[in-house]
């Protein structure tokens, strides 16, 4: 491993493990609190930390064996297991989301109001604090690195934000102020907040694994500098694609038909070069056409 993809491997690693952390810190005192309160907004809580305990766990072990070097059997790495683990992320938000959804719809029926308001909100501003300094640290990791594991990790605990904030509004509002089935009303609204953020989320992981071409102005800048090479006379075919951090470029370039080996060698390198400077990450693949040539399966 390069000296960048070992830093890379640290900084994602140290971010799961700090969410791994948090969600076991979280589980604990959110069971003792759902368990003195009765609240649904705070057994919603606890659900949600559950799956993302789950997630992080998840996200621990993909992120290390995204890691892992190119070998025999995975010529072009191993990044897209981040995607595949951002992916089943999205699922156990949403199974989150429907749970706390059920629980809170069924609560309409019951008037017992939650008790112990200030174990409750005592524990979400603990769990704001803890969830505010670990955003904050994954932040930085995926600004770093461009971690999609831990880009969508971050996004369980950027709702749990708004998760605790909900908790500590719905215990306010029934027993503090007596507006009877606030605490299910928020527990609803957690849930479709949930679930909408877990869609949303999915997105990006599903492009990298479906080989989604990159947007049309990264891919002209990658024409507009093959073609700032003297010799090149044109650029077609052009594919693009990421796998993790990691990127792919392909494309074939017409020549002049006598131009030497050496000289058509010479020209493809400089390409690199300049490709590799504005595209650090990439690996590039340029094949050679006489002027003129066009391949007909890829025309």
């Amino acid at each position: 491993m390069t000296p960048a993809e070992t830093e890379r491997a640290r900084l994602t690693r140290s971010a799961a493990l700090a969410s791994s952390a948090v969600a076991v810190t979280l589980l604990g005192l959110k069971a003792w609190a759902a368990y003195a309160t009765s609240s649904v907004a705070m057994l919603g809580s606890l659900a949600d930390t559950s799956l993302d305990l789950v997630a992080s766990l998840l996200t621990l072990f993909a992120v290390g064996f995204a890691a892992a070097p190119a070998d025999d059997d995975h010529r072009f790495g191993h990044g897209k297991a981040e995607a595949i683990a951002a992916l089943m992320q999205t699922l156990l938000i949403i199974g989150s989301a429907v749970l706390i959804l059920w629980r809170a719809i069924i609560s309409f029926g019951n008037t017992d109001l939650p008790s112990a308001p200030e174990v409750g909100i005592g524990v979400s501003v603990v769990g704001i604090a803890l969830t505010l300094a670990l955003v904050a640290w994954q932040k930085s990791v995926v600004k770093r690195t461009g971690s999609i594991a831990i880009s969508t990790d971050s996004l369980h605990y950027q709702s749990d934000l708004l998760l605790n904030a909900a908790v500590i509004v719905a215990f306010v509002l029934d027993v503090l102020l007596g507006l009877h089935g606030a605490d299910a009303v928020l527990g609803i609204v957690i849930a479709l907040w949930i679930g909408w953020s877990a869609i949303r989320s999915s997105r990006h992981a599903v492009d990298m694994l479906m080989d989604r071409e990159w947007p049309p102005a990264r891919r002209a800048r990658v024409a507009e500098i093959a073609m700032s090479v003297p010799g090149v006379e044109d650029v077609h075919d052009l594919r693009t694609r990421s796998s993790g951090v990691s990127d792919f470029i392909q494309f074939h370039i017409w020549l002049a038909p006598d131009m030497t080996v050496q000289a058509a060698h010479d020209i493809v390198d400089t390409i690199e070069a300049r490709l590799q400077h504005e595209f650090s990450d990439a690996e590039c693949f340029i094949h050679i056409d006489p002027r003129g040539h066009r391949d007909t399966v890829l025309a």
